[in-house]
């Protein structure tokens, strides 16, 4: 054990005495506005009162006056704001999960540094499962505000200029769902597993649950499909359809005798056994009730993008806008049952400018593919730049629609190093959530990288100066005899006749 002289604790070093503060996650921690973000969401982290019933105790005495109900001031502490700010930033900057994140928080200093602790701690700073609570309640305005504060600490390190901000790039991808892949024989499948399981949580005695015969059936419609024999493979679905069909209808008998809320209870898990068996039997989706596509994650939608090796993706579809230079992602929004691009554009812009409005004036140019056409009237205060209206456009909008692409590799690296290629958050406002945090840490890379080129730079420039008062140093007993022969007289001269860069 050893003593820090730069530390009050004697048996303890502090973590910058630990660590290379030129590094850009220690410079972006000192860099990035910490006390605003917190400021903007402690609102949301308000206790609550929650109405309790004081319940009477009886005892061998009889029965003891009711308790009225109050706060404890004992209990676990709760984990700093910041820390877990900054354990959301850390976790889709670096590709993590929510175990991967508190595992590698405890074994890296530089991190602890970033989320504002003064010593090292060789444990983890909370629960894998607190980060899912604390994005319950950060919800759509909290992720948003941390979105924002990326956005406004590249404006306050000139990293990008605020006029850049007024023109975007606006383009929509799928964000996919973490389940599978959707067939009619799995669907099946897993409707009959749900009623058993539905039926034992209501005390229903079922005559049969098929729990040998519905497994095979899947495993057989599989292998049918494989070897092309579609017309077997149908056949084993129809039966499929039966078994479902059959335990809905006990279920539904059995349960007219039951209590109002264990009928209740059993409603969500029949409409969608319905849902199931009933598209099954068609290819196409009736008018105005999509299909369902999963059965923990109903809100999933199949949307094609005409891509060649992947024509269908499950999920939701996501609408992201970044800077026409700089590719700093302004805006991330997600938009369920697969809307037309072009009707996505005015919520999308209405977000960029809320994001962007302490730092910059309101996005006025967005260039956009055609798949945004038809929508200038819906968006009156935006100029919209797309190639299929080539005469209207001007030769320096035409030059820089050809940036417009540049949103692409933004889309490729949200999906690939930024989690965005899958979610696994639970229903609607969790692909909402998702969506605004993997964009919020593509910007913490973005900053990184951008600090890091910065630094760089500073400290060739700082090399260069050095190696040209070196070089005249070396120069000044030839330029004391005079000027040099066809050369300005001074040191300006002696760089010309070297042929070295000023």
């Amino acid at each position: 054990m050893f003593a820090c002289p730069a530390t009050d604790d004697f048996f303890r070093s502090r973590i910058d005495q630990m660590i290379d503060l030129r590094h850009p996650l220690a410079v972006l921690a000192s860099r990035m506005p910490w006390q605003e973000i917190e400021s903007r969401v402690a609102h949301l982290f308000v206790r609550r009162a929650h109405a309790g019933e004081a319940m009477p105790d009886l005892d061998l005495f009889g029965e003891q006056p009711q308790r009225v109900a109050s706060r404890s001031n004992a209990g676990r502490p709760r984990v700093p704001l910041r820390v877990m700010i900054s354990l959301l930033y850390l976790k889709h900057a670096f590709n993590e999960s929510d175990e991967g994140v508190v595992a590698r928080w405890a074994d890296t200093p530089r991190w602890q540094f970033f989320s504002g602790q003064a010593y090292y701690e060789d444990r983890q700073p909370c629960d894998a499962t607190t980060l899912v609570k604390f994005r319950k309640l950060l919800g759509e305005q909290g992720v948003e505000e941390l979105l924002a504060q990326t956005i406004n600490a590249a404006v306050d390190m000139k990293l990008i200029k605020p006029q850049e901000l007024s023109r975007v790039i606006v383009d929509s991808t799928v964000q996919e769902k973490a389940i599978a892949h959707p067939t009619d024989s799995r669907l099946l499948e897993v409707a009959r597993i749900k009623l058993v399981e539905a039926a034992k949580d209501a005390d229903i005695a079922l005559k049969q649950t098929f729990a040998k015969e519905g497994p095979a059936l899947s495993r057989q419609a599989g292998r049918y499909a494989h070897a092309r024999q579609f017309k077997r493979m149908r056949r084993v679905i129809r039966r499929q359809k039966t078994i479902v069909g059959r335990l809905a209808r006990e279920i539904e008998r059995k349960a007219q005798f039951l209590a109002q809320a264990v009928r209740e209870a059993l409603i969500d898990p029949l409409e969608k056994a319905a849902r199931i068996a009933a598209q099954s039997a068609q290819r196409k989706a009736p008018v105005g009730r999509p299909k369902l596509y999963a059965w923990h994650a109903p809100e999933v939608d199949c949307i094609s993008k005409g891509k060649a090796r992947h024509p269908y993706e499950f999920g939701v579809k996501v609408g992201i806008a970044s800077t026409l230079r700089g590719t700093l992602i302004v805006g991330a929004r997600a938009f369920h049952g697969n809307p037309y691009d072009g009707h996505t554009l005015h919520e999308q812009m209405e977000q960029a400018a809320i994001l962007m409005q302490d730092r910059a004036p309101k996005p006025v140019t967005a260039f956009v593919d055609l798949g945004y056409r038809g929508v200038d009237s819906e968006n009156p205060d935006v100029r919209i730049v797309h190639r299929g209206k080539p005469k209207r456009l001007t030769s320096q909008e035409r030059k820089q629609l050809k940036r417009r692409q540049a949103i692409e590799p933004i889309i490729g690296h949200l999906k690939t190093d930024h989690r965005m290629g899958r979610c696994h958050l639970k229903g609607e406002t969790g692909d909402r959530l998702h969506a605004v945090l993997c964009a919020a840490g593509y910007n913490i890379k973005w900053l990184l990288r951008m600090i890091a080129r910065k630094g760089v730079s500073f400290l060739w420039r700082f090399f260069l100066r050095l190696q040209k008062r070196a070089t005249l140093w070396r120069l000044r007993p030839t330029m004391a005899f005079g000027p040099l022969k066809g050369r300005s007289n001074g040191y300006l001269g002696a760089w010309q006749a070297l042929r070295l860069p000023i």
